[in-house]
């Protein structure tokens, strides 16, 4: 990805290490290049860990720790996929909502057009809780066009491939979070409903800051697993987390100094990370690896 800030929307039309689908490229270019019909074809390819895949074996349940576009598509076609049109559920790839983003990504990539993951959090999983989330933008016609290729459309009360990205839309980024919580319009009451869920503890201010530095990095081509912990950035100095977050609101505009902060050894995994992965297994990762 093309991180100079001259570089506008065409940067994010570049592969990343983590959006590189490396020799099995073929498998995105006969990808649909339309937004409708690749929903449909991740859709089809990927299923949610928590999801139906709650009842595969373990070993397949260990795929959600798979960061690589590339190690994405060659499970996938090693169950027979050629064409990204989809498998039967058995055979899909066992992710989350970070892979169906990212594969999605990856495929508009492919064809040259600008897209990015972001990072942030869903009012429309529950009704009383704001789950940490991962959807896709492309640039469509002069700005930003929202998509959560998870969603069957239809299913829920709003555009799903043309979301609202204002602070009142049904996806915000977690600098949109931030922002609204620092300024009170979301309370230390309110601030406990947005995380990974309502009966765990890994949720509140400090998750939602957390996710402002992992929206940085997504923004920079990282990609990266969201239990992937890394880096030494002070979560007490709420001050550098306004400043980041004031960045994130506007990145394109912001471009320069966003390049400029994720190149600090706070916030950038420098190659190495710690996967606390919700199968239960925590390990240091070599990314280079």
């Amino acid at each position: 990805m093309d991180d100079t800030p001259d570089a506008g929307p065409r940067g994010w039309a570049a592969h990343s290490q983590f959006s590189d689908p490396g020799e099995w490229a073929p498998l995105l270019r006969a990808a649909p290049a339309d937004v409708a019909g690749l929903c449909r074809a991740v859709h089809a390819s990927v299923t949610h860990y928590r999801g139906a895949a709650g009842s595969y074996p373990v070993e397949r349940i260990t795929e959600v720790d798979t960061r690589w576009v590339s190690g994405i598509l060659a499970r996938l076609a090693g169950r027979g996929l050629r064409d990204l049109s989809g498998l039967p559920e058995a055979d899909r790839f066992v992710g989350c909502w970070r892979d169906f983003s990212l594969l999605f990504v990856a495929a508009l990539r492919e064809h040259g057009i600008p897209a990015r993951t972001r990072i942030g959090f869903a009012d429309y999983f529950a009704p009383d809780f704001h789950h940490d989330h991962v959807v896709a933008e492309l640039w469509d016609g002069g700005r930003w066009r929202r998509v959560d290729p998870q969603l069957e459309p239809g299913d829920f009360g709003f555009d799903t491939q043309d979301m609202d990205t204002g602070p009142s839309g049904p996806f915000r980024t977690a600098a949109q979070v931030w922002t609204q919580y620092r300024s009170r319009a979301i309370g230390d009451e309110a601030i406990e409903t947005f995380g990974v869920g309502p009966d765990v503890p890994t949720r509140g201010a400090w998750f939602v800051a957390a996710d402002v530095v992992m929206e940085l990095a997504h923004l920079h081509g990282h990609g990266l697993l969201l239990w992937d912990v890394w880096g030494a950035w002070d979560r007490s100095d709420l001050s550098e987390v306004d400043r980041l977050a004031a960045l994130l609101l506007d990145p394109d505009a912001h471009r320069g100094e966003l390049a400029v902060a994720f190149d600090d050894d706070r916030y950038h995994p420098r190659g190495h990370v710690r996967c606390l992965s919700p199968t239960g297994v925590e390990r240091d990762v070599d990314l280079g690896a």
